[in-house]
């Protein structure tokens, strides 16, 4: 009893400090997706000559698609145009003489995440058109995953753990003597189930990511060039967890497994698991090869717990009836899984941060909202979890013939509860894969008498007011000018970045310049008259960096 107390207290000796360090010691946090940091010519600029080449600067690499990249002059006139990508820079050449007066460039990439950014630069011939009219059709089409994505998502990564999880157990849990051969068969026949229904929501994915990406509607399968645009990884890593698949479970025996059957059952579940690490929110993050090993950690934790459960559901009554091989199997299985709850807090959370950017984004926008949802859900797990481990194992193991079965017919309820609350851990997760944190929006500010439009936001403790003077079309100024709680004008650890957009149009950060302590300010040309939303964000610690987004009404 002493060393079993002994072993938890040292393996919380070493998880706690690994939470620490992984937590604490990584570098900068992440981004959601690819960001402009610059353009030549700059935003808002007037020329004495057109430019023969417009370079747009990103923070990472970025991904070119077909018809992405548009030109057009201050009447709506498409400009001749062709565009190279060249890992984070994008050169558009213009290709035709133009005019003087305003050029918008619309543009729509993909970045290293997998998530298409779109936008639009404006500068200007001689002088500025007082009035600029550009279509907000192609590039600049809307970048939110659509639901068929999300639920090939879901089906993809529930068949993935189940089947995974389910083989793993079989292998290496169930009991090798012949008595467990019929449960051995079940659990075979319902890992290649969820193999099947995975594959299929991987496969499924691909070409709904492709009109994702590419912003395209259904008749652009049909277009060669759709699929030659995807990134390698869109097509790799498919196929690789459907490879790992087919091993897993093709070569899962049904009768007790030898050396030969378990080496490659466990390599198909490993590979099958790894892949998705590759792609997605992971690609983007940093340290990259950190937070690679974190997402497989936790995909390798979570399909333990997920495909264990049913896996131990399926056949604990059969083992449960015959002696004590019910109370065995449990108990290896919670062994494990106690290890593997503590794996999926720890990369959970640290994952969680990485890819959210702050701790305030998990509470201030949609993706963090959908975050604590999956851990809510996953807090209810626990409590079932532990509810099996403390109170129904025991009983399990001291019960005699006749209770026994009463005894196993409610740990197995209880464990399909447990399972089922992670379906719906998968469901949100499937939701998560292909959403990017979205800030919360403010209530539009309507412009003064003077033309004037302002809104207040909070920056953690700064407290940032934004001016759009005038509210109008054509040339204006962005103002943000940032307070502390006594009204003293305050800095964050890094200058603030503000960009502009509409549900069509995004015109990309502004080039702001520091007026004095805590001011700021910078010149744009707002092409159309509606509704757009200015994006702030500043970084006010090493860690933090928190994202609002103000609306405001332009006449």
């Amino acid at each position: 009893m002493r060393h079993d107390v002994l072993r938890r207290a040292l393996g919380w000796l070493v998880l706690l400090p690994l939470a620490l360090v992984l937590l604490l010691a990584a570098a900068a946090p992440a981004s959601a997706h690819a960001t402009l940091i610059g353009t030549d010519p700059a935003e808002g600029a007037v020329l004495d000559a057109a430019p023969d080449r417009v370079t747009f600067t990103f923070n990472e690499s970025v991904i070119g698609v077909p018809a992405g990249i548009r030109v057009f002059d201050a009447t709506g006139e498409e400009v001749a145009s062709s565009a190279t990508v060249r890992e984070a820079e994008l050169l558009v050449d213009l290709e035709e003489e133009v005019g003087e007066g305003t050029l918008v460039v619309v543009w729509r990439l993909v970045s290293a995440d997998g998530h298409p950014i779109g936008g639009s630069l404006t500068f200007s011939v001689g002088a500025r058109s007082d009035v600029v009219d550009v279509p907000t059709t192609g590039a600049d089409a809307g970048t939110e995953a659509p639901l068929p994505l999300s639920l090939a998502r879901w089906l993809g990564y529930a068949g993935l753990l189940v089947a995974t999880g389910v083989a793993g157990f079989a292998v290496l849990l169930l009991p090798r003597g012949p008595e467990a051969d019929g449960s051995r068969r079940r659990l075979r026949t319902v890992a290649r189930i969820a193999a099947a229904a995975g594959a299929v929501g991987w496969l499924a994915a691909v070409p709904l990511v492709a009109l994702y990406q590419l912003g395209l509607p259904v008749s652009g399968w049909a277009e060669g060039s759709t699929w030659s645009a995807l990134a390698p990884a869109e097509y790799v890593v498919p196929a690789a967890v459907v490879a790992g698949l087919v091993l897993a479970v093709g070569l899962l025996p049904a009768t007790a497994p030898s050396g030969r059957h378990v080496a490659p059952v466990l390599a198909g579940c490993a590979v099958a698991l790894a892949a998705p690490a590759f792609t997605g929110h992971t690609r983007a993050a940093s340290p990259e090869l950190l937070v690679v090993a974190v997402d497989v950690l936790h995909l390798l934790a979570a399909a333990v717990w997920c495909g264990g459960l049913v896996a131990l559901g399926l056949v604990l009554g059969d083992l449960a009836a015959r002696d004590d091989a019910g109370a065995r199997t449990v108990s290896r299985f919670s062994a494990a899984a106690s290890g593997v709850l503590a794996v999926l807090v720890v990369t959970g959370a640290f994952g969680a941060w990485r890819i959210a950017g702050s701790w305030d984004a998990l509470l201030d926008t949609g993706y963090g909202v959908l975050l604590l949802v999956k851990v809510l859900a996953v807090l209810v797990a626990v409590v079932l979890a532990a509810w099996n481990r403390f109170a129904l194992l025991p009983r399990l193991r001291a019960a005699r013939r006749p209770d026994r079965d009463v005894t196993a017919g409610v740990l197995v309820r209880t464990t399909l509860a447990e399972a089922g609350v992670l379906v719906v851990v998968l469901l949100v997760t499937g939701f998560l894969v292909d959403r990017s944190p979205e800030p919360d929006v403010a209530v539009a500010a309507s412009a003064t008498d003077s033309g004037r439009a302002e809104e207040t936001v909070r920056l953690d403790g700064i407290s940032a007011v934004v001016t759009l003077d005038p509210a109008t079309v054509g040339p204006t100024t962005v103002t943000i000018e940032m307070t502390d709680d006594a009204g003293r004008p305050a800095e964050g650890h890094e200058a603030p970045r503000i960009s502009l957009s509409t549900a069509d149009v995004e015109l990309g950060a502004v080039a702001l310049t520091n007026l004095g302590p805590g001011t700021y300010a910078g010149d744009v040309v707002i092409p159309t008259a509606g509704e757009w939303q200015a994006q702030v964000s500043l970084r006010t610690t090493e860690f933090d960096n928190p994202v609002r987004t103000v609306r405001f009404e332009v006449r």
